[in-house]
């Protein structure tokens, strides 16, 4: 029997609750997968508070998983049954023990990378590739400020970012949590809770300021993350994990001539060619250990609530993985 965590109203972890589900057999152009891992991402907590009105309730939420092929449906070409696949997808139900899923969503893993780091990282070093690449184009001789930088998309974004010769400065919230960042790349660490992030950023830099933020944090840190800038800096706002930012007025951009964007990883992998240069590019950063991590904490699909919790609670260190 499939089983899956449905969410039937927006609120606390209380929602998330294991239920039996059908699934049946693909139609055109879809296969049947039966999930071995599953990522757990702030997304999916955006998604179950209700900040985020992107899944249609009752659903199953989700974004990311790694499976097998237990059937295809007609036209689908290039995968077979018992093929390990994992995917990204923008349409959820990842919480699931099995699923039926989009032939062009589901992309082969190597079979060096194992479960646990293709499904709780797909998403995460999708969304650092959009970062590095897409949105931004680092390059070595830049100084980047990375805030919370300890995280899970924060230590491969470090990682990515020193691999390509840039500068790194992490904001943290504990020595702890520091010397995880300083093994992510980080050549110094400011720790936000105990000194002013922008002060700190200004003494490293000579009183430049950073060419880029990356900022996943969002309200709390946003308007200092302006002004860690440099003249012509540019900020890159992809998370609000403190809460939704507050409206910006244009002459706060236009006193340093600064530039800000809001990327949304589905946006930038809408095109299968496009998602799939994606993901085959994260492969290739792990396979050459341009990316690495430490294991997941895995925990039981009908725990997810726990897992929500330790995400919101900041004790897992990104890194959680819910198993059918």
């Amino acid at each position: 029997m499939a089983v899956a965590i449905v969410i039937r109203d927006y609120g606390g972890t209380g929602v998330l609750k294991l239920e039996d589900t059908k699934v049946g057999p693909p139609p055109p152009g879809q296969i049947r997968l039966r999930q071995t891992g599953i990522g757990v991402n702030f997304h999916d907590v955006y998604v179950r508070s209700g900040l985020y009105r992107t899944l249609a309730l009752p659903g199953i939420p989700g974004c990311e998983a790694v499976g097998i092929v237990e059937e295809i449906g007609d036209g689908v070409e290039g995968l077979s049954v018992g093929d390990r696949v994992a995917y990204v997808t923008a349409a959820y139900g990842a919480y699931a023990s099995h699923r039926l899923l989009a032939a062009d969503q589901a992309v082969p893993v190597p079979h060096d990378l194992p479960d646990n780091v293709v499904a709780t990282n797909l998403l995460r070093a999708m969304t650092v590739e959009m970062l590095l690449s897409q949105v931004t184009r680092v390059k070595a001789g830049d100084t980047i400020l990375v805030q919370a930088a300890a995280g899970g998309v924060g230590r491969l974004l470090c990682q990515w970012a020193t691999h390509k010769g840039a500068r790194v400065i992490g904001t943290v919230g504990s020595p702890e949590k520091a010397e995880q960042a300083k093994a992510a790349g980080c050549s110094q660490t400011i720790l936000y809770r105990e000194v002013d992030f922008v002060a700190a950023t200004r003494d490293i830099t000579d009183g430049k300021g950073v060419d880029v933020v990356y900022d996943s944090v969002g309200a709390d840190t946003f308007y200092g993350s302006l002004d860690a800038l440099k003249p012509t800096g540019h900020l890159v706002n992809f998370g609000q994990s403190s809460g939704p930012v507050k409206p910006l007025e244009m002459p706060q951009l236009a006193a340093k001539s600064l530039t800000v964007t809001r990327p949304i990883l589905f946006h930038y992998m809408a095109e299968p060619a496009t998602y799939r240069q994606m993901a085959n590019a994260v492969f290739r950063a792990f396979a050459t250990r341009t990316l690495s991590v430490t294991a997941p904490l895995a925990i039981p699909l009908q725990d997810a609530a726990r897992a929500h919790d330790i995400l919101e609670g900041g004790t897992g260190g990104g890194t959680l993985m819910l198993l059918p």
